[in-house]
């Protein structure tokens, strides 16, 4: 355990989370430090937050090896990635989530003291379009679209560093919450609700996914870094999946009125994945059953929300 400072209570474990001011590195820091860590993370830009956040790009090799030694972390939550599947410099896609994943497992293999559990958030958009139902560990990886081709790629390069690192991999299916960008769906659709807007542009209204809630989420990555099964690979998910005109009908129940849904064919994604559902069961059986949040009780707490967490 390194030497105690000002920012580093005495006796505390470390954990870094990179992306530790994102829509989930932010839940996750406060799931962690209940547990008794002292979180350390990296961020995006120059402003760092306060004296544990580091600004690190991810694909600076020597700057991030630097920060590495420096914090001397005991478990390693790695969420920092371009996440936003339409985002539209693929270069900058693979750079991050594959050159920058490869990057972070270099770095910790090259301590004297490695950390006891590295998670990797991949993504479920590895499985692309599929006609299983119910989409298990176990299906075969078919992405239909380059950032699940980034992560998958991800996942390939993390298992050139198992034998050094204690890797669990996530494929967490769509989840959301307080703090999301407007660049996804639902907290688009919430921000309509929230300012009374009369009507909203929206693409395909029947594609089906399984949304969880982020305090969910963040709640099985803390489990899962203090079990630490490395060599694991789990979903993360809730196992229901609602259609996009199903979420739009609980959201007016939610708000008191009717929206005027517009089909945008430009927001039609070529390569849709139609129909994303996990399967939990692996999960729950290795860090046991998580609190169910229904998507309902989760569109509330966006919709109620005074602020956005930062």
């Amino acid at each position: 355990m390194p030497m105690a400072t000002p920012s580093d209570p005495a006796g505390k474990p470390r954990a870094l989370i990179t992306g530790l001011r994102g829509f989930t590195g932010h839940i996750l820091s406060l799931e962690l430090q209940a547990a008794g860590y002292q979180v350390f993370g990296t961020v995006h830009g120059t402003d760092t937050h306060g004296p544990d956040a580091y600004a690190v790009d991810l694909c600076d090799r020597l700057r991030l090896k630097e920060v590495i030694s420096e914090v001397q972390p005991d478990i390693v939550a790695h969420l920092a990635a371009i996440s936003f599947v339409a985002h539209g410099d693929a270069e900058a896609i693979y750079r991050v989530n594959v050159l920058g994943t490869r990057h972070l497992l270099e770095s910790l293999a090259s301590l004297e003291k490695r950390p006891r559990a590295v998670l990797l958030a991949s993504s479920a958009n590895i499985y692309g379009n599929t006609r299983t139902e119910i989409i298990s560990e176990l299906e075969p990886a078919m992405p239909a679209n380059d950032y699940g081709v980034s992560k998958l790629a991800m996942e390939h390069v993390a298992r050139l560093w198992m034998d050094q690192l204690p890797i669990i991999i996530t494929r967490p299916f769509n989840y959301t919450g307080v703090g999301q960008s407007e660049n996804f769906l639902l907290p688009k659709i919430v921000s309509h609700f929230r300012r009374k807007a009369r009507h909203i542009e929206l693409g395909n209204l029947d594609v089906a996914r399984d949304f969880s809630d982020v305090r969910m989420v963040a709640q099985a990555y803390a489990r899962l870094l203090e079990l630490a099964p490395a060599g694991q690979t789990f979903n993360i998910c809730s196992g229901t999946c609602y259609t996009l005109r199903q979420i739009i009908s609980m959201a007016e129940t939610l708000a008191g009125y009717e929206i005027d849904v517009r089909v945008n064919p430009a927001f039609v994604r070529a390569n849709e994945v139609h129909k994303l559902m996990g399967d939990p069961s692996k999960l729950e059986q290795y860090i046991g059953e998580l609190p169910a949040i229904p998507l309902r009780d989760t569109l509330a707490w966006m919709l109620n929300a005074e602020s956005v967490p930062v």
